[in-house]
């Protein structure tokens, strides 16, 4: 037996395992780190978030990735070299937390890294009959085991695209794993960048779960921002938007993309909802005069207008339940205010209460991912229904 793989299986028969989990989104903002403890595997995984940390980027990073971020048309020979540059920089990072939390490589077992994507396509957006759904994150893990000096596991999209699923929501099978409740419907609410669910039914049958995007969360706020006041990464305390009013017309354009008239489930990006769509909108509904407070109270309340439209259609029937909220979104007080106007009969709470930091979740649901590669697969987990195809995900990088 090779040593890397006498080094697995060692792995999995510990009691427990401490994984770093990874995330980058479509914001840009920065890397989530979590430092995650974690003991069994299926519904028995129980986390313990040890440290974590967001680490920002710096401007030539967000520079870099912006070039190539959500375009059909970039210069590939970048996009070759930003796999492996955005791999040493994220090593380079963790170095730098294990520094800081007083670790070494030795103490880690597993990095669990999201990469960053760059572009969702799925085949209801190109429309290609000849080519499947397909996703691109960059961050090369061999660089970044290599630079760490820990087995990385990384690029989980990738299977989960091959059992014909869209690559997105992946959400749902950490939420399944570690939210499912026999005593709570719930829904798992995430505001990134886009925003997306997960219904949990109290009966944790599998086949009832589902997942799926809603549309746009932070994405369209933060770049208009971004384009409009340099130096400003997002509306702090959603202080321009209660400034500004919300202009019906322009709002009701904005609604229009075919993406909302599609069935659940289904998965999108900045690559449908950009400046682009917004200017689109604007010429749509003569609002291209509107100031920038009252172009962004209206984006505002259009994400929460879709979020609640996706909760109500998808909550029909369904027993009473309560929304756990996380993400950058839910420190929006304007955008959450919006939303408990629009689902009054609602209980809305954060994953705080559930304990998983509500920054810290999407990178702990990697690091669960990262278990269930090692130590999983007894617990199957699918709903073809729902787009939920039952798969193992990750590609291990060794670090010599």
């Amino acid at each position: 037996m090779h040593s890397h793989i006498e080094k697995l299986a060692n792995m999995a028969s510990k009691p427990s395992r401490m994984i770093i989990g990874l995330m980058s989104g479509t914001s840009l903002d920065g890397l989530d780190i979590a430092l995650c403890r974690l003991t069994g595997e299926g519904l028995a995984t129980k986390v313990e978030l040890l440290n974590f940390t967001t680490i920002d980027y710096n401007q030539d990073y967000k520079q870099r990735v912006k070039a190539v971020f959500a375009k059909r048309q970039v210069d590939l020979q970048m996009v070759t070299l930003l796999h492996p540059w955005i791999g040493l920089e994220h090593g380079r990072l963790i170095n730098q937390c294990l520094q800081q939390w007083q670790l070494t490589a030795n103490d880690i077992d597993i990095i669990a890294s999201h990469g960053q994507t760059v572009f969702h396509c799925p085949k209801r957006q190109h429309q290609l009959a000849e080519f499947p759904n397909a996703t691109l994150q960059l961050g090369d893990a061999d660089h970044l085991a290599l630079t760490t000096g820990i087995i990385t596991i990384s690029d989980f999209r990738q299977k989960h695209l091959a059992a014909g699923g869209e690559g997105a929501p992946l959400a749902v099978y950490g939420d399944y794993l570690l939210f499912s409740s026999p005593k709570q419907n719930r829904i798992l609410l995430n505001i990134g960048g886009i925003a997306n669910l997960t219904y949990l039914p109290s009966s944790q049958d599998a086949s009832a779960v589902f997942s799926s995007d809603i549309g746009p969360g932070n994405t369209l706020m933060d770049a208009y921002i971004q384009a409009h006041f340099p130096g400003q990464y997002y509306d702090q305390g959603a202080a321009l938007a209660k400034a500004g009013a919300i202009n019906a017309n322009l709002l009701a354009a904005l609604k229009q993309d075919r993406f909302f008239s599609l069935d659940f489930p289904k998965t999108t990006g900045p690559e449908v909802f950009n400046l682009a769509y917004l200017q689109q909108a604007q010429q749509q509904s003569a609002s291209q005069g509107l100031s920038h407070a009252d172009i962004m109270a209206t984006l505002n309340r259009f994400t929460a207008d879709m979020i609640a439209h996706a909760i109500n259609t998808l909550t029909t029937d369904l027993q009473p339940f309560v929304v756990y909220a996380s993400g950058g979104g839910i420190h929006n007080p304007l955008l959450m205010q919006h939303l408990s106007q629009a689902l009054p009969n609602v209980s809305f709470a954060s994953t705080a209460d559930l304990g998983i930091n509500p920054d810290a979740k999407e990178a702990v649901l990697f690091a669960v991912l990262a278990n269930e590669c090692l130590v999983g697969g007894k617990q199957k987990f699918s709903n073809s229904q729902a787009g939920i195809p039952s798969v193992t995900m990750g590609k291990i990088s060794f670090a010599d």
